[in-house]
């Protein structure tokens, strides 16, 4: 079963999604529909390029958790820990080298954590993400758009 939702333009299914985000803001708002869906445990693996929209996407999820502080990307720290509705981590494995370093850290915590887990860069640890993990994929297309898509997970999403 397929339904248009109109945030610019994306096509839902059970357990994937696609947006097309023309603006910042839409980016942001995608990211708080999404999350009106997530539940503690839940794993987000955020994949782009530099400059794609993984740390906006984020601010539109913290915004949904009831997250009142600003949304930076933890680049440097790492990890940044969160209090809302329902605790959220961002993490940025971009500095890391792979599954071995996120593991001497303590990384797999946040795996299966109480809260929700963003991790940007997560290609660096793919062997170690949960099956359930939720893949937001965001891509630039020749206009400038973003384009946002979601698959996995163990529940469906909401654009609503």
């Amino acid at each position: 079963m397929e339904r248009k939702v109109d945030i610019t333009a994306a096509t839902i299914t059970r357990n994937k999604m696609q947006i097309i985000s023309k603006s910042e803001e839409d980016t942001r708002k995608a990211g708080k529909s999404f999350a009106e869906t997530l539940e503690k445990g839940d794993v987000v693996s955020l994949r782009g390029s530099l400059g794609a929209g993984k740390t906006v996407f984020a601010k539109g999820i913290a915004e949904s958790l009831g997250i009142e502080e600003a949304i930076v990307s933890p680049t440097f720290t790492i990890v940044q820990e969160y209090d809302g509705r329902i605790k959220m981590y961002h993490l940025d494995l971009y500095r890391l080298s792979g599954e071995d370093e996120f593991e001497s850290m303590g990384g797999e915590d946040f795996l299966y954590s109480d809260g929700v887990a963003l991790i940007e860069w997560s290609e660096k640890i793919e062997s170690m993400l949960p099956e359930s993990t939720i893949y937001v994929d965001i891509s630039i297309d020749d206009d400038g758009n973003r384009v946002i898509n979601v698959e996995g997970g163990r529940h469906e999403y909401s654009l609503s």
